[in-house]
């Protein structure tokens, strides 16, 4: 869910409406003869997913359509900022012990599985308990599963790194197999024992990854478990056409009242949707076009094409939007794109002076004009919101001059490579054709070519991308790391020597005084020590050039005239139980 292309994560809107008018038809055929949904229903476009097993929750799309169905034991709290964790299926926040070791856990009595005929016959519903919880995680170790969640797990419960370990053996994964780490103390309690403390763990466990499933439904479906659910989740699914439609309806008998839902100032007199609807829509002037004929309720993604239509001068709502009764709310979004320079290559990764001149003549300026509001300066690694976050300037922002200077310094005086005789040649690897990422690939050779440099510009589809990225044959690449959790460690993570290439540390600093702090940090429950450790982290990077800080995206959203009670969310899972409908 984390890393996508940059510079920018929005499509661009092709300018053949011809086309756009025939996908529109295409989905009307698609949906012709579906069963009409219960009213009111929530509609918008998404992506398509392959699976609703939350072990393989891994995009935002995936994420939204599991956090529909299932339930965690902590949840993101819908209205706090910053952001916080509150209970979930469990009753309370856990009980910590003073060593900050062992989480307990109770869960509510009112978590419900099903209907499922697994349970009894059809209609039939189950109570979860304390060992769906022990076998969820249990599962999401289970390396024969590949599950991309395990990392919430890895090396932090006492004896869940050996259960994986001896789940990668021929014969099938024992799931009673003990883990010291995880027990369920009766029917309603759960205990997990940490290995050491680890502030972070428990966002982990607000993720769909970390869902509570029934062991008897999994174990019955076996490989075909994530094309149906059995969650105890807001809504149930009720129909999915694979590439086209998914339905979710209320689950019958679970109380809403227990969704920890505020009402906000719009919501007076509004009522809970009853259904979601999401419509596989890809191309982005049919999902455009379709917001505003009415069919969404929500329009997300704006593209550069469509930003002035959308967008005044002033940075307010268009106002033909506005008279349509069209709302916009705006927030930073919490991830950091950001150009790399891989630390292992001969000549950008052991020449400090060279990143630095780099950094020097990025133009953020130029970039957030380019972008057109959409895009906010980096100064760093942390977005916008997320503690610990140093607001000044990095020592090696936009100043060509010095940029001239620190090239004289790198060995190449006036760009020129002296083993050529020209100027210096790098290459910039990027995961998309489109003609966006090509803009602004394109400006970022321009700011290079004003110092000397000559920047070649190399051009593939996202997996060939990170492909040579895993395999460090990338001398520079442009990425976007989009945030897990609202945590600092989330993204100083990207420069722990141990998370190098292919793991998320794709540029492949390796310092050991930077791991030393991160180490530290991790386990410290001191929130001045942990501070000061984020700080010290971010001086080192800032200062070391591994990334050029390129920005942060500008989060907008266009809500249709009936939506009510929405609050902008980086973690927008399942939130749409708390959404409502205007009379």
């Amino acid at each position: 869910m984390n890393a996508r292309p940059a510079p920018s994560p929005y499509e661009r809107r092709p300018r053949r409406l011809r086309a756009a008018g025939a996908a529109l038809l295409l989905l009307a055929a698609a949906g012709a003869g579906a069963a009409a949904p219960p009213e009111p229903c929530f509609r918008r476009a998404d992506r398509t997913i392959a699976s609703l097993d939350p072990a393989f929750a891994s995009t935002m799309a995936a994420g939204r359509a599991a956090a529909l169905v299932y339930e965690t034991l902590l949840q993101f709290d819908y209205e706090a900022r910053p952001y916080r964790l509150a209970p979930y299926a469990a009753e309370a926040m856990p009980e910590v012990s003073e060593d900050g070791l062992e989480l307990t856990f109770r869960l509510r009595d009112d978590v419900r599985f099903g209907p499922d005929e697994a349970f009894g016959g059809p209609g039939a519903t189950r109570r979860a308990t304390a060992a769906d919880a022990v076998f969820s995680l249990k599962r999401l170790a289970d390396a024969k599963l590949s599950s991309p969640g395990w990392w919430i797990l890895a090396g932090k419960v006492e004896g869940l790194d050996a259960f994986r370990e001896a789940s990668a053996g021929p014969e099938p994964t024992d799931y009673d197999r003990d883990v010291p780490g995880l027990r369920a103390l009766d029917a309603r309690t759960l205990r997990i024992r940490l290995v050491r403390p680890c502030p972070d763990f428990l966002w982990g466990l607000a993720l769909p990854y970390a869902s509570i499933l029934p062991r008897e439904v999994v174990e019955a479906r076996g490989e075909d478990f994530g094309l149906g659910e059995a969650g105890s989740g807001p809504f149930r699914l009720a129909s999915w056409r694979r590439g086209h439609r998914m339905l979710f309806v209320r689950r019958e008998g679970r109380d809403p009242a227990r969704d920890r839902t505020p009402e906000l100032p719009d919501a007076a007199g509004a009522e809970p949707y009853r259904a979601v609807e999401y419509l596989a829509m890809g191309d982005a002037s049919t999902r455009w076009l379709s917001f505003l004929r009415g069919t969404f309720d929500l329009a997300t993604e704006i593209s550069r094409d469509d930003w002035d239509a959308v967008v005044a001068a002033d940075g307010s709502l268009a106002p033909d939007l506005a008279a349509r009764g069209v709302r916009m709310v705006a927030e930073p979004s919490l991830e950091t794109t950001y150009m790399a320079f891989n630390m292992d290559d001969p000549v950008v990764g052991t020449n400090a002076a060279l990143r630095r001149a780099i950094s020097c003549a990025f133009d953020s300026a130029q970039w957030v004009a380019l972008n057109r509001g959409r895009i906010l300066p980096a100064t760093g690694p942390l977005p916008p919101g997320v503690d610990g976050r140093i607001e000044g300037p990095s020592p090696w922002s936009f100043d060509p001059e010095r940029a001239r200077a620190l090239l004289a310094e790198a060995g190449y005086p006036g760009g020129i490579d002296p083993a050529t005789g020209r100027r210096l040649a790098l290459t910039l690897d990027l995961g998309s054709t489109d003609q966006e990422m090509r803009e602004g690939a394109e400006l970022i050779a321009s700011f290079l070519d004003r110092v000397g440099i000559s920047l070649s510009l190399s051009y593939s589809t996202f997996p060939q991308f990170l492909r040579r990225v895993n395999r460090r044959e990338a001398q520079m690449f442009l990425l976007t790391w989009v945030g897990d959790y609202p945590d600092p460690l989330n993204f100083l993570q990207l420069f722990v020597s141990s998370n190098a290439s292919p793991g998320p540390n794709r540029c492949n600093y390796a310092s050991p005084s930077y791991d030393a702090l991160f180490e530290e940090a991790a386990r410290a429950t001191d929130p001045a020590r942990r501070a000061a450790l984020v700080r010290a982290m971010q001086e080192e990077v800032r200062d070391a050039c591994p990334w050029v800080f390129v920005g942060h995206r500008r989060e907008v959203v266009l809500l249709g005239p009936r939506l009510r009670n929405y609050r902008l969310h980086d973690f927008p899972l399942g939130a749409e139980k708390h959404w409502r409908r205007a009379p």
